[in-house]
């Protein structure tokens, strides 16, 4: 029953409130009449029945209720009521609301009596699966509250404690039953208990729920702060009506000492990742030790500095600071002078102009170099020298100790000073120090621990490693440029029938150098070989191979080979440029079984090309290489199709040859692919960038080669480039005489006259003698050891070339006769009076070629008589 209010006319009665423990149980009654027959029917039996009054009025209520086989039974049960017997059981009755189903209730009848003193009954009915719910939810109600492992509240509507679970009361101490009545204030701090009662009367006002509130107190008899987290909850009744709050309370101490040490790790691991990120970006010794300080300040301290060794900076092969000694060479000298590189300040420049800064840490060096005071004992602000200035420290100071000895020294700041504590730590990589940093914090932050000592050591470290990196990148790239550019081919290279112009731009100094190259070769015959290859990869190793298969290339150019045999022999000679020492194929099995580390995998691409002035023929052979490009006159450029066949190294593909007819006046061009691509553009844009650039082929070819790399977005110093350009001129025909030789012995003869008539039409008289005889020696030998018709042809460009060609296949052999041999001698006086002499293997047999300098003072001048002697 609810309250019972006083009125004017006396006590009224009110039904119960909503959530009355009849809406949970579900009560209902009904009567029977004198005659069986059903006379009242209550209207919460109409709700738990789905039967409305008039439905079961006047009716039997077993034949309504019962199932058919019990009705007999109750028709029993029913007579016996009526005689005035009580009875209470459980019946089965069917609900009609819910498809015919069958429910249980338990049942209490009472006899009664009408007001003319008939036999009647009163009947109580509870449906049973009601009840069952209630002490299901009693019982689950009892294991989550009492049996909990966490304090439960549970909170009434004016905020006082209704029930405490055994948990509770065992942290708070006493009895669970004592809690009750009372409120958080006699639990915690007036602060925190008026924040949690701020946090009780927000969920009971609006229902929502407050999760992880974070509580700190105490429990009775200790002083240790204890940390809790609180889940607030309103708790309503089952008709909805807001009854209380509950309350969840973890203890969670442990948990925040572990997230205290986490976020401590986490702040650490922070400034690591962003060293990780930030320190090494760039090969400038200066710029990293910056990079250092703003990882440092002000995240981890308010004034840092870094001094680096002079002679690290002058590049000297050595870091000065090996900390192996304990005494180092000239320490306080030269060898110990370091520079102040980086200075980084989160304090006011106010305040350490004051003179808050302490007493000054360095001592002069010498002559005008900066000198930051007296030379103290190492405890004043990192601060003292100006950025830039060359100091040492004192022997007896910390810092001075800390160089010598590899090890963090602290150093606490002077009374008055700015400066609360000071880590001095050496920049220590591959066990040689390279400099100092000093870490400050100001007074009232928090002082150095372990942790930051630990740390403070880290960031040097790393930074060690990227200073020292740098020393010695810089070194190899020194030394690489300079292999580079010793391999390329001095000055403006000079070709037969050929206008060169070539560009090389090597890497900046932020990348490594590259293995790209280019050369051009004169071959036999006033023909050309034009080379251009490009070693995958960078660095001294790159530049290494680089070397050799550019020695390699004119090593083979000078044997005469065809291109695509010349790319043969060079896939050769890559296989094997990372092999060990030993026999190439005791190398491969050791590389295949045993991994890279024994041999390791040399890959470059190269275009090869012949050049004849005389056809304007140009034959080439590429071994995975970007193609050339041809600009003939008044044409757009075009990519030759040459096949690219696999790079050098690959290894187990033959290369083909591509022959094509230049056109006089056109413009081949052969590049790397640093002219023609970056990461900010895909290949066919630069190729046809390039293409475009080269339209204005008409202008001198120093100017397109300008053009072509002005034109360009090359992005250079991502990558080397080397553009080698030709525009060919061929050779005019009057410097040209060829004539075909019947195979009989008369053909000598008519071979020096015809030799005679040319040089005279050159006017090249004084080399008339000369020619005849050694005309007459390579046809006589083509004649007595060769096959077919034989060919005689002068070249007249620079120097004077002759070739004779028949189809023997057998190559002359130059040897030395005896005193008896009445022959032998003809090649020996070939090169004894030529300035050059070969012999080649063409399609069609072999051409024998010997050169003369043109008249021009002494070249021309004859053979001595100890000369001539030396053959016999």
């Amino acid at each position: 029953m609810s309250e019972i209010p006083e009125t004017a006319s006396g006590v009224v009665w009110q039904s119960s409130p909503p959530g009355s423990i009849y809406d949970y149980i579900k009560v209902a009654s009904f009567s029977i009449g004198p005659n069986g027959l059903v006379d009242q029917w209550s209207r919460r039996a109409a709700e738990q029945f789905g039967i409305e009054s008039a439905e079961v009025r006047g009716k039997d209520p077993v034949e309504v209720f019962m199932p058919a086989e019990l009705r007999s039974r109750g028709h029993r049960k029913i007579a016996e009521i009526l005689d005035g017997k009580e009875w209470t059981g459980l019946v089965p009755f069917r609900m009609p609301g819910e498809g015919g189903a069958h429910g249980l209730a338990e049942v209490y009848v009472m006899p009664s009596e009408t007001e003319h003193g008939e036999r009647a009954a009163i009947c109580i009915v509870v449906d049973v699966r009601a009840l069952r719910g209630i002490e299901t939810d009693l019982a689950s109600s009892q294991a989550i509250f009492g049996q909990s492992p966490f304090g439960f509240l549970l909170f009434g509507p004016d905020l006082t404690v209704v029930r405490a679970n055994q948990r509770f009361a065992t942290v708070f101490g006493g009895a669970a039953a004592d809690h009750r009545g009372r409120t958080v204030f006699d639990y915690l701090s007036r602060p925190e208990a008026e924040r949690m009662t701020a946090a009780l009367r927000r969920v009971l006002e609006t229902g929502e729920a407050v999760t992880d509130l974070q509580i700190v107190g105490t429990t009775p008899g200790s002083t240790e702060r204890r940390h809790w987290s609180i889940n607030l909850y309103r708790v309503h009744s089952g008709t909805g009506r807001p009854i209380g709050v509950a309350g969840l309370g973890t203890d969670v101490t442990r948990r925040q000492i572990a997230a205290r040490e986490a976020a401590s790790a986490r702040r650490n691991l922070a400034i690591l990742n962003e060293a990780s990120a930030r320190i090494g970006n760039s090969l400038d010794l200066e710029t990293t030790a910056r990079e250092l300080l703003d990882v440092a300040v002000p995240g981890f301290c308010d004034l840092a500095s870094v001094d680096l060794y002079q002679g690290l900076l002058t590049g000297d092969e050595a870091p000065p600071g090996h900390w192996g000694s304990a005494h180092p060479e000239g320490f306080g000298g030269s060898s110990a002078e370091l520079r102040r590189v980086a200075y980084a300040s989160a304090v006011s420049d106010a305040l350490l102009a004051d003179g808050s800064g302490g007493s000054g840490v360095p001592r002069q060096s010498g002559g005008s170099r900066e000198s930051g005071g007296s030379g103290g004992s190492g405890a004043g602000s990192p601060a003292s020298p100006r950025v830039g200035a060359v100091h040492c420290y004192a022997f007896n100071s910390a810092c001075a100790l800390a160089l010598r000895t590899a090890r963090v020294q602290t150093i606490q700041g002077e009374e008055g000073s700015l400066v609360q504590s000071t880590l001095a730590v050496p920049m220590v990589a591959h066990d040689a120090v390279v400099g100092l940093v000093q870490f400050s914090r100001a007074k009232g932050s928090e002082p150095f621990g372990e942790r930051d000592r630990a740390l403070a050591v880290e960031l040097a470290a790393r930074a060690a490693v990227c200073i020292d990196n740098a020393r010695l990148y810089r070194r190899e790239h020194e030394r690489a440029l300079i292999l580079q550019r010793s391999l390329l081919p001095p000055g403006d290279p000079e070709a037969a029938g050929l206008d060169i112009a070539c560009r090389y731009l090597p890497g900046n100094t932020a990348t490594e150098v590259g293995g790209d190259w280019f050369d051009v070769i004169e071959l036999p015959g006033h023909r050309t070989a034009l080379v251009v290859g490009d070693v995958m990869g960078r660095g001294l190793r790159a530049a290494v191979a680089m070397g050799e298969l550019r020695t390699a290339v004119r090593t083979l150019a000078l044997l005469d080979l065809e291109p695509a045999e010349v790319l043969s022999a060079l896939d050769e000679i890559a296989r094997g440029l990372g092999s060990p020492s030993g026999a190439q194929q005791a190398s491969r099995v050791a590389h295949k079984s045993r991994g890279p580390e024994l041999s390791e995998v040399y890959l470059a691409t190269c275009v090869y090309a012949v050049y004849d002035p005389v056809t304007r023929r140009c034959t080439f052979a590429n071994a995975g290489h970007l193609p050339p490009v041809l600009v003939e006159p008044g044409e757009e450029a075009l990519l030759l199709d040459v096949p690219p066949g696999m790079p050098l190294g690959v290894g187990g593909e033959p290369f083909e040859e591509v022959q094509v007819e230049l056109p006089e006046g056109a413009l081949l061009a052969l590049y790397t692919d640093g002219l023609v691509e970056s990461r900010d553009h895909p290949l066919d844009e630069g190729l046809t960038a390039f293409r475009r650039a080269l339209t204005e082929s008409d202008l001198p070819l120093e100017d397109v080669c300008d053009h072509v790399l002005g034109t360009l977005d090359t992005r250079h110093g991502e990558d080397d480039i080397a553009l080698l350009m030709a525009r060919i001129q061929g050779m005019p025909t009057e410097s040209v005489g060829d004539w075909r030789l019947p195979r009989e012995p008369r053909s000598v003869g008519r071979a020096r006259e015809l030799a005679r008539a040319q040089l005279v039409a050159w006017e090249l008289e004084p080399l008339v003698d000369t020619v005849e005889l050694l005309v007459s020696e390579l046809v006589t030998n083509a004649l007595r050891y060769g096959e077919g018709e034989i060919r005689l042809r002068l070249l007249r460009d620079r120097t004077l070339v002759c070739e004779v060609w028949d189809a023997g296949l057998v190559q002359p052999r130059r040897r030395r006769a005896r005193d008896t041999d009445e022959g032998g001698r003809g090649l020996q006086l070939v090169g004894l009076l030529s300035a050059a002499w070969g012999s080649r293997r063409t399609p069609r047999g072999k051409t024998v070629w010997f050169e003369l300098a043109l008249p021009d003072g002494d070249s021309t001048s004859e053979p001595s008589a100890e000369q001539l002697l030396s053959m016999f």
